[in-house]
């Protein structure tokens, strides 16, 4: 997640949508007072090898906690801190009313029925699974599902919301309303995983797509996600 005060943006990083790759690209713009969140040490490494801006700025106020926060905060003894995937509502709460309505807040969506494939090899690679299906009826919906990083009140809360599928085009339109300089470079990270490049049509089972359409229901109909066959 990335607020720019010296762009006037704020980034709401989803997962499994390269979001990853955005923040690296969007890093190099940023200015000292920006918020930049942390990423993965493989990814931060990345990031450094550019010479871009890594984390900074990431404490909240106290003045604007929430009583989540100061428990966490009375219990563990750990500030409340911006966080990658941090959904819009803490973030409007944190940056202010100001911020939020006069800053450009963009986000990025995927194809649900992709996207469930894409989170279940990202999370094989580091520890055994059940099958495809059984691993989407077991996982939590937030695993599957953005929707609650850039709703508010169930209500889409971003201006922009670019689509993963044409990555290159809609991100290419955030560099023009922002007026950055140059054009998009996302470097390459989280990618490698997914060892089975078939169509989700051919690897998801009825029940697999059901559980999909129900915890993503609501994204489906936002952004009027089909689920599409391949010719065979």
């Amino acid at each position: 997640m990335i607020v720019s005060h010296e762009h006037q943006f704020i980034f709401l990083k989803t997962t499994k949508t390269a979001g990853t790759s955005i923040e690296i690209a969007l890093s190099q713009h940023c200015g000292p007072k920006d918020i930049i969140t942390r990423i993965a040490k493989n990814d931060e490494a990345v990031r450094q090898s550019l010479g871009f801006r890594g984390p900074q700025n990431l404490g909240v106020p106290f003045y604007k906690y929430t009583r989540t926060d100061w428990g966490r905060l009375i219990k563990k003894g750990k500030p409340q801190k911006y966080y990658n995937h941090i959904p819009a509502s803490l973030v409007k709460r944190y940056v202010g009313d100001r911020i939020w309505r006069e800053y450009f807040i963009f986000t990025f969506e995927r194809n649900p029925y992709d996207k469930a494939i894409s989170r279940y090899y990202w999370e094989l690679r580091r520890r055994e699974l059940p099958e495809l299906e059984g691993y989407l009826n077991q996982v939590g919906p937030r695993m599957l599902s953005n929707w609650h990083i850039y709703t508010i009140d169930d209500r889409v809360s971003a201006d922009f919301v670019g689509r993963f599928e044409r990555l290159t085009e809609d991100l290419g339109e955030v560099w023009q309303r922002l007026g950055l300089p140059g054009s998009p470079h996302l470097p390459q990270t989280k990618s490698g995983y997914r060892k089975d490049k078939s169509h989700y049509s051919t690897l998801l089972t009825p029940a697999a797509r059901s559980r999909i359409e129900t915890v993503c229901a609501r994204e489906i109909v936002e952004f009027g996600y089909q689920f599409e066959r391949i010719s065979p």
